[in-house]
């Protein structure tokens, strides 16, 4: 089976920029088990509004030859912005399980837009699932300057996790401490009885 080329993962491309993105109800929609690209298509023929972040995934074939695919960042979902119509089209589509209304727009847009940054930057990128509380902070030098997120150690390296707080789940690159400055307190430790 050929390796697709990439495909959009947004439409309209300046959709988290538009004034419609701020305006426009969201919706979280979970979709069928690899169905995001399939549900991307159909929406775009449609003409509604989504971004479904992809990333690039390469893989050595057992003939030795590398593979580059495009693969959903956040496996089984897709954001729609839109009404209750969009909503419906959607789940017409045959490759929704479920649409779940996001109630407060500015955050995830921001979330959405800073995690786009990052995907268009090129960096590898690993998925978080199930956010720990951590330290607020904000990148003061290199290429990811300005970009915020909240701290998580794993494996003796410091990684930048930058979150969609509506999913838990959001995506981490790794950074020197030397790079980063605190956003407000650390937060206190969890399960300490004293």
């Amino acid at each position: 089976m050929p390796i697709l080329a990439k495909e959009p993962d947004r439409f309209p491309n300046d959709l988290l920029a538009s004034e419609q993105a701020k305006l426009s109800r969201w919706w979280l929609l979970y979709t069928k088990s690899r169905q995001e690209k399939q549900l991307m298509r159909q929406l775009r023929e449609l003409q509604v509004p989504h971004y479904g972040p992809q990333i690039e995934q390469r893989r050595r074939s057992p003939n030795g030859r590398i593979r580059t695919s495009y693969v959903p960042l956040f496996n089984n979902y897709v954001f729609l912005c839109g009404g209750d119509e969009s909503r419906y089209q959607s789940i017409c589509t045959g490759c929704v399980q479920k649409a779940t209304e996001i109630t407060d727009v500015e955050p995830l847009i921001y979330d959405l837009t800073q995690i786009s940054e990052l995907v268009d930057i090129g960096v590898p990128l690993s998925v978080e699932g199930r956010l720990q509380p951590g330290q607020q902070v904000r990148v003061k030098n290199g290429s990811f300057a300005g970009f915020e997120g909240v701290v998580i150690r794993r494996d003796q390296e410091t990684r930048l996790l930058v979150s969609v707080r509506f999913m838990d789940q959001g995506v981490s690159v790794k950074l020197d401490d030397c790079q980063l400055e605190p956003l407000g307190s650390a937060p206190e430790p969890q399960g300490s009885d004293a």
